[in-house]
């Protein structure tokens, strides 16, 4: 029986995170993460500038990465017609690959444990979180975070009522060489689903896509479904013609889950993913689990300074404070979707856009939050 004061499940954007703000605050803290670094992740790779304030405090400093700075954005429906403008508050792209790799190295220099293992069962008794793993280890706390993601076998352990519910979503990322300007991110739409197109560092365009199933296996590979259905949109076609495929091939993930899900579930804090996924359209997802982090994090500093008394009054508030930041987000984004996937509702969407331009930064508040305040 290993103890420490703090258990992470999962050591993505969120787990790390959350692993670097606890031990800067002098908590001890494991990380396991089932995974090794660095690996590229399904993922639009686009974090909005609202996290700039966090990651400054964290002692986080990405400028040695030379992250693309992102200020337009650039939507289209499949017929090609489109509409550009200025971000509001505008992002950078920075791969998950080389993210997690230096979040992980900052963990480990502030003083973190980070192990590779599949944890396989929680339990949760007499105020204390005794976690098994695949590799027969058991760890202890009387605090831990669950952030392992989008989907998991955990969920299932954990009877996670969504779990049990098929999704029709599949997502696909490749990286690409080409040219793309380094300001923009590209939201266009095609049949069954849209496409994000942004640039990370070292010069390399990120694409990534969300298609119902069902549309997408009819078709006989990745490359037959880009060519006859994204590229029926000339924007898209454009980007596909002009691009050469970086990865050997793309990656992709299944299942995914845009409804609700529980911010606490046996008692576990769960950030990220983890807790919810808001629609990639929207470009918020990494922020969102940056900012989870944060607000996980301070509850339980006031749970060890003794403030918060309580395990489950720590549980109640970081149930409340999540749907106070996300909720609205989420919602939003949600209706967003819909609306996009319809083509006769996109393209009047984008006629509207088009005679009142300052309804789309309006549109694009409402799926993000406010610079996080310190």
């Amino acid at each position: 029986m290993k103890k420490y004061k703090v258990i992470i499940i999962g050591g993505g954007l969120a787990g790390l995170t959350a692993a670097i703000h606890l031990s800067k605050i002098g908590l001890e803290v494991i990380v396991i993460e089932k995974n090794d670094y660095p690996k590229h992740k399904v993922c639009g790779e686009y974090i909005s500038n609202e996290v700039l304030p966090y990651l400054t405090w964290l002692d986080l400093d990405l400028s040695p990465f030379k992250p693309t700075k992102i200020s337009q954005l650039h939507l289209s429906t499949t017929s090609g017609k489109s509409i550009e403008q200025q971000l509001p508050m505008g992002g950078f792209g920075i791969s998950r690959y080389t993210l997690d790799l230096y979040l992980y190295k900052k963990a480990i220099s502030n003083g973190c444990s980070i192990i590779e293992d599949a944890v396989e069962n929680v339990v949760f008794e007499k105020g204390l979180f005794t976690i098994s793993t695949l590799k027969n280890e058991v760890f202890q706390a009387p605090i831990a975070i669950g952030a392992f993601g989008k989907r998991s076998n955990l969920d299932a352990q954990l009877q996670r009522s969504f779990f049990q519910k098929k999704s029709p979503w599949l997502a696909v990322k490749a990286h690409y060489s080409g040219t793309f300007p380094n300001d923009l991110v590209g939201l266009h739409n095609f049949e069954g689903g849209y496409c994000g197109v942004s640039k990370v560092e070292n010069d390399v365009i990120n694409i990534c896509y969300l298609t119902n199933y069902n549309a997408f296996k009819k078709h006989k590979n990745i490359r037959d479904f880009e060519h006859q259905i994204l590229c029926k949109n000339p924007v898209l076609k454009d980007i596909f013609d002009n691009s050469q495929l970086v990865f050997d091939k793309p990656l992709t993930i299944s299942q995914i889950y845009f409804d609700k899900k529980t911010t606490v579930q046996n008692h576990l804090l769960m950030i990220g993913d983890t807790a919810g996924l808001i629609h990639p359209l929207c470009g918020n997802g990494m922020a969102m689990a940056i900012h989870s982090a944060k607000i996980a994090c301070e509850l339980i500093e006031k749970y060890s300074q003794k403030s918060i008394s309580t395990w489950n009054e720590v549980e109640q508030e970081y149930t409340k404070s999540w749907q106070h930041h996300f909720g609205k987000r989420l919602k939003a984004g949600r209706m967003l979707s819909q609306i996009l996937q319809n083509q006769q509702l996109s393209r009047a969407l984008l006629r509207i856009l088009v005679i009142m331009p300052f309804l789309l930064p309006i549109i694009i508040k409402k799926t993000h939050g406010k610079p996080i305040q310190l």
